[in-house]
């Protein structure tokens, strides 16, 4: 039996340093990242909205998401990763600060579409640059370092900003715009003589050619399609954490913007606890396929669970299994992307796999708040489960596509190399 402090050590070997330099960018960007979370609380308890103009907002959101997801894979492949995470995050702090002047509905629709639309074209260009600066090897941990980053700052983010917003929702928005900013500037002082150069001649080889079974052009990758449109219907579960949890919490159990602060920092917490060793001990033995799809219905039973039980203790049970499901299927499905990609569509490919988080946020949140607001949480709750259960059998038979797809072209590499020269 591997003693326990190897068994960490082994988790978190391996990585290059810009792989680790990436995850420090992002601890700083999401530290900050008070606003998304408490964004459907600041437009009905502040700016007085209804449910419905609440929903409406997030959904617009959604939108300037979709489009930078498009946007921000065509300028990665256009202009490197480098420029577009460097602007993205310090224009996009820039933003936060003219969003807090906004009252009128039409203008803080405008502004929150435009500080998506520039905030999240930053996305497909970091998904590149994590594949890019890691091996064949470390792929699917390079993307879990990097969401653990992600959750070390939705710990400190969330439970700061229910800090600061039960002081002023106003210090939501200047964290948020500072830490963006302060993000920018640690990147452009690492990278700015890096930028997309690979870190050694064994990863640019590994990278030299893309996966045979995909297209020039992920739009016509019919297998590949079909994987981000049921990654899209998990998206649609998923971000029921930042839409109507939230208002479930405080309308369903009275909750302080402190206390639904510090609840959701828990999912942060376990994530970072446990996915890096979660993901090492489980990722050669068990297939992709598997874990994905028991993270996707763990995430059903996690709101199935609301309608099961009514005491405060099942919220922090539900939590537990929502990390655990996010653990389970997210760094996977983006390793599939970036194994299916090549250098010179990357970005397209991790551009359109963003789309399947980014769309949902569209529509999502105003079906899931009209849902509850027609209906009750209780229907809400239990459609997510059986949605989950239906993306987890799809999900099941189109992820064995894509690595059976991958095993056949691995096998036909050798055969083709000895028939076509090296250039």
């Amino acid at each position: 039996m591997m003693p326990t402090m190897q068994i960490f050590r082994n988790a978190y070997s391996g990585f290059s340093r810009p792989a680790w330099m990436l995850a420090v960018m992002v601890l700083i960007n999401r530290s900050g990242a008070m606003v998304m979370p408490f964004l459907a609380v600041y437009v009905t308890e502040v700016l007085h909205y209804n449910l419905s103009q609440a929903g409406f907002i997030l959904s617009i959101y959604g939108l300037g998401s979709v489009c930078a997801s498009f946007l921000g894979g065509w300028l990665t492949d256009k202009f490197g990763h480098f420029r577009v995470q460097l602007i993205s995050q310090v224009a996009g702090g820039c933003l936060y600060f003219l969003i807090l002047q906004l009252q009128q509905f039409e203008y803080v629709a405008a502004g929150v579409f435009i500080l998506s639309l520039v905030n999240d074209t930053l996305r497909p260009a970091n998904a590149a640059a994590v594949a890019h600066f890691a091996t064949t090897e470390t792929m699917t941990r390079a993307f879990s370092l990097n969401r653990m980053s992600v959750n070390v700052g939705f710990i400190v983010g969330t439970a700061l900003g229910g800090v600061l917003a039960a002081v002023s929702f106003k210090w939501i928005f200047i964290a948020n715009g500072i830490t963006g900013i302060l993000a920018g500037i640690f990147f452009f002082w690492y990278f700015l003589g890096i930028q997309g150069a690979p870190p050694a001649p064994k990863l640019a080889q590994q990278q030299k050619q893309p996966f045979p079974a995909a297209a020039p052009s992920p739009y016509r990758d019919i297998t590949f399609l079909l994987f981000v449109l049921l990654c899209c219907c998990f998206a649609s579960i998923f971000y029921q954490l930042f839409s109507t949890l939230p208002l479930y919490y405080k309308q369903a159990y009275q909750l302080s913007e402190e206390h639904i602060g510090f609840l959701m920092s828990f999912n942060g917490l376990v994530v970072l606890s446990v996915e890096m060793v979660l993901i090492y001990l489980l990722a050669k033995y068990v297939k992709k396929a598997v874990m994905i799809i028991a993270g996707v219905l763990l995430l059903g039973i996690s709101f199935i669970l609301f309608n099961m039980v009514q005491h405060t203790s099942v919220l922090v049970i539900a939590m537990l299994l929502f990390s655990l499901s996010e653990i389970l299927a997210m760094p996977l499905m983006s390793t599939l992307t970036a194994e299916r990609s090549g250098i010179h569509n990357r970005g397209a490919y991790m551009g359109l796999f963003t789309i399947a988080y980014t769309a949902p946020l569209v529509i999502a949140p105003y079906l899931g708040t009209t849902i509850a607001s027609l209906y009750g949480f209780t229907t809400l709750w239990w459609a997510t489960g059986g949605l989950s259960v239906i993306t987890a059998g799809g999900l099941y038979i189109v992820v064995q596509q894509m690595e059976k797809q991958k095993s056949v072209q691995q096998t036909a590499i050798p055969e083709l190399e000895k028939v076509v020269p090296a250039v």
